[in-house]
């Protein structure tokens, strides 16, 4: 079977930036292996961010994988990656075909249920490419994601199935905050991949 939906997509951002949803990428039974193997084999650990001077720990779990031991700070937290499994380099391999971009690493996020989500930001880093695009694949539970216009705080909602690709490119990251909303709806875990491109 293909694992590629070759539809021509359409960019969701009414403007100031793109991002296309291509929906699931691959049949479910090979999503679910997968998030099968990527649940029990990356090397978890609780996030960490520095908020008002403390370091917080999250229940949410993430992990760091790239091409080079990159060094990434974000939420005044550095993580050094560690170096890619022969799964994610398949992943990768699949995002860079479906979206004609290239990739040298990878943030990995797990949820464990729908009470677990993320605050409304924007991947800005300056160890990121600018303006470059994040691939981002979405495993087990069906999650809505959300994104807010800077200026303007106009809304979009989009839901994530599993196995499904969603590129964030252009200016988006300048102009729009995303986030994953917490719900009580969902009581199963969720895996997130985001390929980026770092440049340090």
């Amino acid at each position: 079977m293909d694992l590629f939906n070759t539809d021509i997509q359409k960019n969701i951002l009414p403007f100031d930036g793109e991002v296309y949803y291509y929906g699931a990428i691959m049949p479910t039974s090979k999503a679910q292996e997968y998030y099968s193997y990527l649940f029990n084999n990356i090397q978890w650990e609780n996030d960490k961010a520095v908020i008002f001077g403390k370091t917080i720990t999250t229940k949410r779990k993430v992990a760091w994988y790239a091409t080079n031991p990159f060094s990434y700070t974000y939420s005044k937290i550095t993580k050094t990656a560690l170096p890619w499994t022969k799964e994610l380099l398949e992943l990768k391999k699949i995002v860079e075909e479906k979206t004609g971009e290239t990739f040298n690493s990878c943030l990995l996020n797990l949820y464990h249920s729908g009470e677990e989500g993320m605050a409304w930001h924007s991947d800005g880093e300056k160890d990121l490419k600018e303006n470059g695009a994040i691939g981002s694949l979405s495993f087990g539970a069906e999650r809505k994601f959300s994104f807010k216009h800077k200026e303007n705080k106009q809304k979009i909602d989009i839901n994530l199935d599993r196995g499904s690709l969603l590129v964030m490119t252009g200016t988006t990251q300048k102009n729009w905050l995303h986030r994953l909303p917490p719900t009580k709806k969902v009581s199963t875990p969720r895996i997130n991949l985001t390929f980026r491109t770092i440049e340090n």
